[in-house]
């Protein structure tokens, strides 16, 4: 009886932080991403961004099918979406070409995190009705990654002009429906 009841309860507490395990996924492929741009791997970098998207993909639904949504959790995950999405993206365009434009470079570099800082606090004092507003930090740091690939066929100064407008689109007021 006492061990049928420690197992239920492990499981119940094990359950309740599954999506809360993914976000910490996220993170943490965020933050290795950000380690191997530091180390001049950057197409690594761009493989674990993208696998952070798919984990990103998965935990809010995995809260919602296991009726386990919470603040922490919402949290959380904008904690992770500011590594993973708004860090590890800038931080790649940023050593793949932004770096040969000295301050503006920079500029645009930080310009892009805090624009996906506000977007992310402001998701999450907003009430949830169906709709985004502004871009999501996830489709901009997976645009903005993407744009990495770009590189050897645009001008580098496209990638101030990608870098300028993803960040402004997620600051932006403009409401899109959730998928």
């Amino acid at each position: 009886m006492f061990l049928t009841n420690v197992i239920d309860q492990t499981l119940k507490k094990l359950k309740a932080q599954t999506a809360n395990v993914l976000t910490l996924v996220n993170l943490s492929l965020g933050g290795f991403a950000i380690i191997s741009v530091m180390n001049n791997e950057l197409d690594l970098a761009l493989l674990l961004i993208f696998i952070a998207a798919f984990t990103d993909r998965f935990d809010g639904m995995v809260a919602r099918k296991l009726q386990i949504e919470s603040s922490l959790g919402k949290q959380l995950d904008s904690m992770s979406d500011i590594i993973s999405f708004g860090v590890a993206p800038a931080m790649l365009l940023y050593q793949g070409i932004l770096h040969n434009f000295g301050f503006p470079g920079a500029f645009f570099t930080i310009f892009y995190i805090g624009c996906g800082a506000f977007r992310l606090a402001r998701f999450n004092i907003s009430e949830n009705n169906g709709y985004f507003t502004g871009l999501p930090i996830t489709a901009a740091g997976c645009l903005l990654t993407l744009s990495y690939l770009a590189i050897p066929y645009f001008t580098p100064y496209s990638f101030l002009f990608i870098n300028l407008i993803l960040s402004i689109l997620m600051i932006s007021t403009f409401t899109l429906k959730k998928v």
